[in-house]
């Protein structure tokens, strides 16, 4: 899982604003270590849209897999773009790609399962 705890030093230690969906992927990122996060659920889209651009050159989205997720991160990708904010699409698609997971809110507890047996033992 080194690849895992890789990914999640580069997540605490990057400048870009990590958008997620609501304040359960907000927890679990902060249970992590990684603060730098805006919650879109609850406000509307525009508004997200034009915090990003007033104070940040690139923009990452951890948002679900399922439907709504993929609308958002559609919608966010576009009009983000528009701006010139660069979209960091990498984070997503490895924890995806590389993992059982669907829902960010689920990645605290993720971690705790399979990498803190390896910690006891070393």
């Amino acid at each position: 899982m080194d690849y895992l705890e890789s990914w999640i030093e580069k997540l605490r230690q990057t400048d870009a604003l990590i958008l997620v969906e609501g304040k359960k992927d907000m927890a679990a990122l902060a249970e992590l270590g990684i603060t730098h996060v805006m919650q879109v659920k609850g406000r509307p889209l525009y508004q997200v849209v034009e915090a990003v651009a007033a104070g940040h050159k690139e923009c990452i989205l951890l948002v679900d897999l399922d439907k709504e997720g993929r609308k958002l991160f559609a919608y966010f990708t576009k009009t983000l773009s528009e701006r010139g904010i660069r979209i960091n699409n990498e984070f997503r698609l490895f924890l995806f790609r590389t993992t059982e997971l669907r829902q960010i809110e689920g990645l605290a507890k993720y971690v705790r399962i399979h990498m803190e047996p390896k910690r006891r033992l070393t």
